[in-house]
């Protein structure tokens, strides 16, 4: 960590620690019975990058919307610069220097990117300068997005870096980052962090980065504090710690960090400019448990969103399928759920070639689903756990058109135990569970229907460090059960981490396809990026 050396009373020099930005001290919130955040003291100092880290339900987001002004505390005080303030709302922290880039977007999708990025201001405003700052900022940072278009028209990356926008037009001494770099490249990631870096030494301005990748907390951060059940467990410098000391201090116990195939070495990699994706009739089909073959898919507006893509997937492997977001994964989902029927092209499960896209039609042939967006389409939150269990094969609750509570609830219990799900049983409401046990609702249930193919989208999305080692334990042992599994995910970690062949999706197409041991990880990030390698 940079330090700043001052001149000591007797001409030589010491060490002091940067000047504080912004200090919390004692800051408490209670819900009920539930202590969000349990006197809570942290310090953003001005010149450095300070990474908050913690379990899902840990703390970390009620203690950002203190300081934003979002959540009043019920105790503590803050102080920026040394003077204690109070931040009743997030106008009153806009005007202390203090912003915050939210992982959930606030956009409004009729303006143009421009539009939203100054929405809100009070004053008046020449459109040509503006918009030009917007395209200047743009650059500076390498968030590509052009200042006219239109965020309808956006996928959800660039919709990320319009938000990003928002924040760094407003110029703020303080910059709260909640899970910035969720749908960019490696690259952009990196671009990203190099200019907050720049502009945090040479402007003397402090950034908190709240995340779960804890390979980004350590490449970024100078120093990092971490938060379990509502309180400060631990304090250190960076370059004090590893990714297995953080999740140990996060979770409580050892987790397993590195999966199969996480950073083995390959001593000459296939180079990814000499590759080109072969076609399924050129391998045995009979090996193929899943195949896409040339499909189309047509977006309302007339635009491609699949594009010829080729996907095949064996008998007991995880495939991993790499991209920024935004480039087809969500219609190829819908695809291969049956939601929706290709333009072009074919596809095979198990050998045979699938002539119905009717509902539930895939479901009963042995394809099974965990949706990107478990709350849009993966569960009902006022639904009980039990219910839930029941959304994709009513037979396990109903027999002859009635409902058997009994045989209902004894599966659900055999799953609440197999499947570990913290909940009150059967009966409990799901919106009353965890972001992780929600996501365990859904693997037990789509698990349990014996699938051939599971297609898991996003499935550690908004995971603590825990649950997503739960998660891809769970993984990797249906795929060694026999089951093929499509791993869609725009974490390269987990990609690289679990996968047995990975390819690279971009803008509808395979643009890669590879064994996960002869990647080369810069070129699969950059044809993420661009669908080229660096030579290309």
């Amino acid at each position: 960590m940079k330090e700043l050396e001052n001149s000591s009373t007797d001409g030589g020099s010491v060490l002091t620690e940067p000047p504080s930005a912004v200090t919390a001290e004692k800051l408490s919130k209670t819900y009920g019975s539930v202590k969000a955040c349990d006197e809570v003291d942290i310090d953003l100092r001005r010149g450095e990058i300070h990474g908050v880290l913690g379990e899902n339900g840990a703390g970390k987001s009620t203690l950002m919307k203190m300081l934003i002004g979002l959540v009043i505390p019920d105790s503590g005080s803050i102080s920026i610069d040394g003077q204690t303030v109070s931040i009743s709302d997030p106008l009153v922290a806009a005007s202390l220097g203090i912003g915050m880039v939210h992982q959930h977007f606030s956009l409004v999708e009729a303006l143009t990117v421009w539009e939203n990025v100054v929405l809100g201001d009070d004053s008046r405003l020449d459109r040509k300068q503006t918009r030009d700052r917007v395209a200047e900022l743009s650059l500076q940072y390498g968030l590509d997005v052009n200042p006219d278009s239109l965020v309808a028209d956006l996928p959800v990356g660039m919709r990320q870096r319009v938000e990003l926008l928002k924040c760094l037009r407003r110029d703020p001494e303080v910059i709260i980052l909640d899970e910035p770099t969720s749908v960019l490249t490696p690259e952009e990631s990196d671009q990203l962090f190099d200019s907050l870096r720049k502009v945090v030494e040479e402007e003397n301005r402090a950034v908190a980065l709240v995340s779960h990748r804890l390979r980004e907390v350590l490449s970024a951060t100078d120093r990092i504090t971490i938060m379990r059940n509502g309180a400060v467990i631990d304090r250190c410098l960076t370059g004090d710690t590893n990714e297995n000391l953080l999740a140990r201090a996060m979770v409580g116990r050892d987790v397993e960090i590195n999966f199969k195939g996480c950073n083995k070495s390959v001593n000459n990699p296939v180079s990814m400019k000499s590759f080109e994706q072969k076609s399924p009739e050129d391998e045995n089909s009979r090996n193929f448990i899943l195949e896409t073959r040339k499909i189309d898919l047509f977006g309302t507006s007339g635009t491609k969103e699949l594009d010829g893509f080729d996907l095949s997937i064996k008998k007991g492997e995880i495939f991993g399928l790499a991209g920024v977001e935004g480039n087809g994964q969500s219609a190829l989902v819908e695809v291969l759920s049956g939601l929706r029927a290709i333009d072009a092209g074919e596809m095979f499960l198990n050998g045979e070639k699938i002539h119905s896209t009717r509902h539930g039609y895939l479901t009963r042939r042995g394809v099974s689903v965990i949706p990107e967006d478990r709350h849009d389409s993966g569960v009902v939150l006022g639904m009980t756990v039990a219910e839930n269990f029941l959304l994709s094969n009513l037979d396990a609750g109903f027999s002859r058109g009635f409902l058997r509570k009994n045989k209902r609830d004894k599966k659900a219990l055999e799953l609440i135990n197999r499947f570990e799900i913290n909940c009150a049983g059967p009966d409990a409401p799901l919106w009353s569970l965890s972001g992780g046990n929600q996501q365990r609702v859904v693997l037990a249930r789509e698990i349990s229907n014996d699938p051939l193919v599971l297609i898991a989208s996003q499935p550690t999305r908004g995971l603590d460090v825990g649950a997503i080692e739960y998660m891809s334990n769970q993984l990797r042992i249906l795929s060694e059960s026999g089951v093929g599994v499509l791993l869609i995910s725009s974490e390269l970690d987990e990609i690289f981490s679990l996968s047995d062949r990975l390819g690279v999706i971009f803008r509808g197409k395979m643009v890669a396809s590879v064994p996960t041991v002869e990647a080369d990880r810069e070129e699969i990030g950059l044809f993420m990026g661009r669908g080229v390698n660096k030579d290309g």
